[in-house]
């Protein structure tokens, strides 16, 4: 199961509470932790956490920064307790644009936790779904003459273009389809965030704000996940000969 969160709110929470929005994303780190290790508890295979999109670069600088401080703390302090719990850590979007210092850490984070089987923990930094596949669609172009741009669009064409779109954002995750997108702080809306793997996702919004669910809010998402009854397009009762996520 393929679990997807879009962690809003932190802002908000903070100017609620007379506090600066740079404190609201130090509480939705600590929050980060309490949720992976809910999701290993209940057993999920894949957890993507949208950390930065590519639109916040045009945030102050300040709270920028303290962002990407607060992500490369996270790398260093739980990279060791994700080896104890059999965490693998994978981050998604582009490079381009971090320090490289970062990068190094985040190369070191994944190389650490790679051997982990309970859980892929992929966090989305710099991350834009738009540019995702247009990047997979300039690779395809690229490769006009492959079978994959002749003839008409199939299933089989489908399953490569959305690994050519992980290959565009360094994912490892070889089933990238989202089975439940859950969206914390009351908006309800994608924001850019895996618009291809979303395509038959069931979504749960939450008006929580980040730093303040729990596992028992994650518990209550997955609970109404298992009330949805999944189509997939198809009729009642029936199950679907292609995969979510293969349609085109």
């Amino acid at each position: 199961m393929h679990v997807a969160i879009i962690m809003d709110g932190n802002g908000r929470w903070a100017e609620r509470r007379g506090l600066r929005r740079t404190a609201g994303h130090e509480a939705g780190a600590r929050t980060v932790r309490r949720v992976v290790e809910a999701a290993v508890r209940a057993n999920i295979d894949v957890l993507t956490l949208y950390a930065f999109s590519s639109d916040n670069w045009s945030r102050p600088a300040d709270e920028v920064d303290r962002v990407m401080w607060l992500f490369r703390r996270y790398l260093q302090s739980e990279a060791a307790h994700c080896v104890e719990n059999g965490v693998r850590i994978s981050v998604i979007g582009q490079r381009e644009r971090l320090t490289l210092g970062l990068r190094r850490i985040i190369e070191q984070a994944e190389q650490v936790t790679a051997g982990g089987r309970r859980l892929t923990l992929q966090l989305a930094v710099d991350y834009s779904a738009r540019n995702a596949i247009i990047r997979a669609a300039h690779s395809l172009s690229l490769d006009s003459g492959s079978d994959e741009t002749s003839g008409d669009m199939d299933r089989g064409t489908s399953q490569s273009f959305a690994k050519r779109i992980a290959d565009a954002m360094h994912s490892q995750v070889d089933e990238s389809s989202v089975d439940l997108l859950i969206r914390t702080g009351g908006e309800r809306r994608l924001s850019d965030f895996l618009l291809w793997e979303c395509a038959y996702a069931e979504l749960v919004f939450v008006d929580a704000y980040w730093p303040d669910f729990g596992e028992a809010a994650f518990q209550a998402a997955l609970e109404e996940f298992d009330r949805r009854e999944r189509r997939f397009g198809g009729l009642s009762g029936s199950r679907p000969a292609q995969l979510a996520g293969d349609a085109i």
